[in-house]
């Protein structure tokens, strides 16, 4: 096993080589979707609420396949690290299959009745009129997005950064200008307002799948995909990828499912709250979205470690992420709030509206911080085979305390907003510290590889003769 200690400088290489191609095509690909939001701002508060809900509905979609992805992610990783490309060919159709379920339910669902999902939202007749065309037709874009993902987190896994940057520049760019065209009526087009702000993403979408379905078939010297084992889950594969990927699957769908309750307070506030959270749904979304790449890279990273054997260098690879994703994270909004009014401006908000969001980045400067350390920890468990200790405690936080004291807050009780919307983050105190202890114990490394197996013992050992010293 590999003792040498990994060095800062090593560490930021690694960063300026994998993880920030990674952050930034997880950002531009983020961007992509929130485009929409920023871009109805000039059509009034109604809409920006209304597109906002949209999100959070797109939000609970995405909570109910990423567990999918993140198992997928998991595989991949130590599968590269081993280099055993039938492992990844097998993990790559078992996700891709579960991931296209969950899509077409959602998709299902959002174009058969939208009015009534919205409903469950949010109790405004006037956003959901707003509303129910756009999600009508950004239902048709829900299997692309998860064909999509799972390709980028294939190509991610495999080393491969720069197509998916490619293709999700290539994606905003068509964005924004059927944005352009189709909110606003332009070159003679319908002023379409939300429905324009939809097919433009349901347009880029095709754009985002075409481009990176380019970039697989024509590089098959890294990973052949081979059809008949893509589909091939015999000698118990399938239940050793659910026993890995159930946890996350749970923990991403009672955490979307959390989320919506959090919601549901949200829309039944005034409108101005409303169009508030959307705005800062999106400048929040900026931050997690490269801070979410930065993840995504530290579980390659750790991944790969621990799927060849390197356990202790991945542990350490682990400790440094731990440092610098929240240390970022606060700088980013430090920034935001620094220059709130010109960008809750591009969001075309009312007085109240604008000074509900200059408060929610300054809560978030704290919350998020302590978030996104609780984020980085929880990936890295997974990429080192362990998903049951992140997903137990996310949830029963959650539930136990974010969830009660948000709507007791706004349902109940009847607060005022911001003091609704502090308590959204209540649990992440109380995680942060469970967290850092078991990230220091180690008992998260836990291999699905030989390699990785075969060092496990060493590696025990030599973390704690490493205790004992200190």
């Amino acid at each position: 096993m590999n003792h040498e200690k990994i060095s800062w400088v090593s560490f930021f290489r690694t960063v300026l080589t994998i993880a920030l191609p990674i952050a930034l095509q997880n950002f531009l690909s983020t961007t992509a979707s929130m485009v929409d939001t920023i871009m109805i701002g000039s059509q009034g508060e109604l809409s920006v609420a209304a597109v906002g809900i949209c999100s959070q509905i797109s939000s609970l979609f995405f909570s109910c396949y990423f567990g999918f992805a993140s198992g997928g992610l998991l595989f991949f990783s130590q599968y590269w690290g081993a280099r055993n490309e039938k492992g990844i060919n097998r993990v790559f159709g078992l996700a891709l299959a579960c991931m296209l379920a969950v899509s077409v339910l959602f998709g299902g669902a959002a174009v058969a009745n939208p009015e009534f999902i919205l409903g469950i939202y949010t109790d405004k007749a006037d956003i959901i009129a707003i509303g129910a065309p756009y999600i009508r037709i950004v239902g048709f874009a829900y299997p692309l997005q998860v064909i999509a993902m799972i390709i980028s987190f294939l190509m991610r896994s495999t080393e491969r950064v720069k197509p998916p940057l490619i293709s999700s520049v290539l994606a905003l760019i068509t964005n924004f200008i059927l944005n352009w065209i189709l909110i606003y009526g332009r070159f003679g087009t319908p002023k379409m307002g939300a429905a324009g702000a939809a097919v433009g993403t349901l347009v880029s979408g095709v754009v985002n799948v075409m481009v990176l379905l380019r970039f697989l078939m024509k590089d098959q010297k890294t990973v052949e995909l081979r059809l008949k084992e893509m589909f091939s889950w015999r000698n118990g594969f399938l239940k050793e990828y659910m026993g890995k990927c159930l946890p996350i699957i749970c923990n991403e769908l009672f955490y979307g499912i959390g989320q919506m309750l959090i919601n549901i307070v949200i829309g039944h506030q005034s409108a101005s709250a409303i169009a508030a959270m959307a705005a800062f749904r999106v400048l929040e979304g900026f931050v997690f979205a490269f801070f979410a790449g930065l993840a995504d890279a530290s579980s390659v990273v750790v991944g790969k470690e621990v799927g060849s054997g390197h356990l202790m260098s991945g542990y350490q690879y682990m400790k440094k992420f731990s440092v610098l994703c929240p240390a970022i994270t606060f700088c980013i909004c430090l920034i935001g709030l620094l220059l709130n009014r010109p960008l809750l401006s591009l969001f075309g908000l009312g007085a109240e509206a604008m000074f509900f969001g200059k408060y929610m980045i300054l809560i978030y400067l704290a919350a998020g911080t302590i978030r996104t350390c609780n984020y980085i920890m929880n990936c890295c468990y997974r990429a080192g085979g362990e998903a049951v200790f992140g997903t137990l405690l996310e949830i029963i936080c959650l539930f136990t305390v974010s969830v009660p004291a948000t709507w007791a807050a706004g349902m109940i009780w009847h607060l005022p907003f911001l003091a609704v919307f502090s308590f959204l983050y209540t649990d992440e105190l109380i995680r942060l510290a469970f967290e850092l202890w078991y990230t220091v114990s180690g008992k998260w490394i836990k291999p699905v590889t030989e390699m990785g197996q075969a060092a496990l013992p060493e590696f025990r050992s030599a973390l704690a003769a490493r205790k004992k010293r200190l």
